[in-house]
C-alpha cells in the first residue's frame, strides 16, 4: 500500500482510533524496555483507549523487528486490530504520542513521509561498484546491484619501461570498461525509478570515469563524496551524514519552490494563513500544503468534518457533514489536504546540533500552492 493510500484510509475511516508514536528499540536491558512499554500502555489507558486496542499495540510492540537505533515507530489500532505499524530510521519528530479518539493523529506519519527522498548511492573503485537505490524513510535499500570488473590486469606486478606503460594503458581500458558498466546500471535505474539525487563515492579515478560515462539526465543528479568508502576500514558515518545533508537540502528546495509558486502572480496561485487555506481546501484547490512543524503545538483549533469539505473554522451548521470534534489546526488542515488528494510537506525547524537551544518562536502561517489560480479583482 502506498503512503498516500494509507494516509487517506486512516483519515477517512470512521470510529475510535488509538495511536502510539514512540522511540524504536534502544540498546537497553530487557527490563527497561518492558518498563518503557508498560508506561506507554498506561498512558493509552489514561487516554481512554479501548482495551482491545491497548492489547493490540502491546502485542505489536512486543515483537522485535530488528530495527537499528535510533528509530521511531508509529502505530494505529482500531477495533482491536493494527491498522498501521511503521518504523522509520532516525530520531522521532516531536513528542511521544499516546492518544485515542474519533480521528487518528496523522502528523507524525506525515512528518516522516515529508522526508521520503529517494536516491542512488554508488560506491565505486577500479574493481567494480555497488549501486543501491535507497529511501530516506527506510532502513534497507529498495534495490541493490553489484558490478564486478575484470581484475586480471590489476593484480600483476609490472616492471618499468615500455612494458609498464603498456600495462598502464591496458589497466586504464579495463577501468573504463568497468565504469561504463556501472554507468549503464546507473542510467537504467535513473530512468526506471527517477531518484532525487545520486551520491557517488570511492576511488578518485573510478569516480571520474564513471561520471564521464553517465547520461545527461543522470549527470544532473550527481553529488560527489570525496572519500574512498570501499577501502578497508572506511567510516560509514561520513557517507550517511552526506546523504542526510543532501536529502534535507532537497526537501528545503522543494518547500521553497512551493512557497515561490504560491506567492507568484501577486498570490493568485496560492493561499496563505489558516482562513485562506481552509477556504482553498474546502474547494479542493490545494495542490501542495506546507505546514510549519511548530504549528502542531499551537492552541488554534478547527473542526474536522465527517465528509466534504472535511474542515471548517465554524460549526458545520450549513454543511452536509458533521463535526468529528475540534482538533489542532495542523491536524485538521493536514487531514483535509490528504482527503482532497493534496501533498503535505512539514517544514521542520533546523538546529546546528541536537543540543542547540530551542528558542520559542511563533509558527509560520500555513501556505499552499493551488491547482488553479484565484481570480484577482480589477484595480
Amino acid at each position: 500500500m502506498s503512503s498516500r493510500t494509507l494516509l487517506q484510509e486512516l483519515a477517512s475511516t470512521a470510529g475510535v482510533s488509538t495511536v502510539a508514536y514512540v522511540d524504536g528499540p534502544r540498546a537497553l536491558p530487557q527490563v527497561e524496555e518492558e518498563s518503557r512499554r508498560e508506561a506507554l500502555l498506561d498512558r493509552l489507558r489514561s487516554a481512554g483507549a479501548p482495551k482491545a486496542d491497548v492489547e493490540a499495540i502491546d502485542g505489536a510492540l512486543a515483537q522485535a523487528n530488528g530495527t537499528p537505533s535510533p528509530s521511531a515507530r508509529y502505530l494505529v489500532a482500531r477495533n482491536g486490530s493494527i491498522e498501521a505499524d511503521i518504523t522509520f530510521p532516525g530520531h522521532r519528530f516531536g513528542s511521544e504520542i499516546a492518544a485515542s479518539g474519533p480521528l487518528p493523529t496523522l502528523l507524525p506519519l506525515i512528518r516522516h513521509r515529508s522526508r521520503r527522498v529517494r536516491y542512488l548511492v554508488i560506491e565505486t573503485d577500479r574493481e567494480g561498484a555497488e549501486v543501491r537505490l535507497e529511501r530516506a524513510d527506510q532502513h534497507t535499500p529498495e534495490h541493490s546491484e553489484q558490478v564486478e570488473g575484470r581484475t586480471d590486469s590489476l593484480t600483476k606486478v609490472q616492471t618499468g619501461g615500455t612494458s609498464h606503460a603498456r600495462y598502464q594503458r591496458a589497466a586504464e581500458e579495463v577501468w573504463k570498461h568497468t565504469q561504463s558498466e556501472v554507468a549503464e546500471v546507473t542510467d537504467r535505474l535513473v530512468k526506471q525509478h527517477r531518484p532525487d539525487f545520486i551520491l557517488i563515492s570511492g576511488d578518485v579515478r573510478a569516480r571520474q570515469l564513471l561520471i564521464e560515462g553517465l547520461s545527461d539526465a543522470s549527470s544532473a543528479l550527481v553529488h560527489e563524496f570525496e572519500v574512498h568508502t570501499r577501502a578497508d576500514g572506511a567510516d560509514d558515518d561520513g557517507i550517511a551524514n552526506a546523504i542526510a545533508e543532501i536529502a534535507e537540502s532537497h526537501v528545503a528546495n522543494g518547500i521553497a519552490a512551493v512557497v515561490d509558486r504560491a506567492r507568484s502572480s501577486d498570490g493568485a496561485l496560492g493561499a496563505e494563513g489558516v482562513q485562506e487555506v481552509v477556504e482553498a481546501l474546502q474547494q479542493a484547490r490545494v495542490d501542495t500544503l506546507v505546514l510549519d512543524a511548530r504549528l502542531e503545538g499551537s492552541s488554534e483549533q478547527l473542526h474536522a468534518l465527517s465528509a466534504e469539505p472535511w474542515v471548517s473554522e465554524d460549526a458545520p451548521n450549513d454543511l452536509d457533514a458533521e463535526s468529528l470534534g475540534m482538533v489542532s489546526a495542523a491536524e485538521a488542515l493536514a487531514r483535509a489536504a490528504v482527503l482532497t488528494g493534496a501533498r503535505v510537506i512539514i517544514n521542520e525547524e533546523q538546529f546546528e546540533s541536537e543540543d542547540s537551544p530551542r528558542a520559542h518562536a511563533e509558527p509560520d502561517p500555513p501556505i499552499a500552492s493551488l491547482r488553479w489560480a484565484t481570480e484577482l479583482s480589477s484595480p
